[in-house]
């Protein structure tokens, strides 16, 4: 029997996300059923692209205690670090949460998932990479090896990551951007679409450009 998986957010990486569960199971991989979202801006039984509205975020409890499982994809570049401590006030257990990874991805038999961690259709991971809890691996992100990738990052489509990076909590990799080894990304940083990074980015910067500059603070 399939376990049921509840989705923090709605429309955008939630409704990717949600999608890419159902087209899972008409490949035959029915480990796990989407059944609806937890949405702090839409009404209860609602609807986003045909799929249910089940309660606000602080609902979660309840369905804990029902036994069902989450993705947390509520995720932004700025106001990460009040996102992340919006989804630790809900005391998810790690044991409540979904590791993802669609049929049609490369995950190298020793990289390290962590509890919440979803890899999306397409998606390449090297081997000797770990991740912490609840990253998110966008289709057709590619993830090169012996990286080691801290809690709640977000690898957007078509990225792409080189060799020995140490990327902290909260990092956002933009659309199409890429990353040179032997770096460090700061916590709650990011890095623009399209960008080629060739330089370490400290804690709470936003960075863009081919090559990649500092651009300003988070907000």
């Amino acid at each position: 029997m399939s376990k049921k998986i509840i989705i923090l957010g709605g429309l955008g990486n939630g409704s990717v996300i949600a999608n890419a569960i159902v087209d899972a199971n008409k490949r035959g991989f029915d480990e796990w059923e989407f059944v609806g979202y937890l949405n702090d801006r839409q009404e209860k039984d609602s609807l986003i692209e045909g799929f249910q509205v089940l309660g606000k975020t602080i609902d979660a409890s309840k369905f804990i205690k029902k036994g069902f499982y989450f993705i947390n994809t509520i995720y932004r570049i700025d106001g990460q670090q009040e996102r992340i401590e919006l989804f630790e006030s809900l005391k998810i257990p790690d044991s409540s949460l979904v590791i993802f990874i669609h049929p049609m991805t490369y995950v190298a038999s020793n990289v390290k998932l962590s509890h919440g961690t979803v890899v999306m259709p397409n998606a390449s991971i090297s081997s000797g990479t770990s991740f912490g809890k609840c990253c998110l691996v966008m289709v057709g992100a590619t993830i090169g090896h012996n990286n080691k990738i801290e809690n709640y990052c977000h690898f957007a489509a078509q990225c792409c990551t080189s060799a020995y990076l140490n990327i902290s909590d909260g990092v956002h990799v933009g659309l199409n951007a890429t990353v040179r080894e032997n770096l460090e990304i700061g916590k709650n940083s990011a890095l623009g679409m399209g960008s080629v990074l060739l330089e370490n980015i400290g804690e709470n910067e936003i960075w863009a450009g081919n090559p990649a500059k500092f651009i300003r603070k988070v907000k």
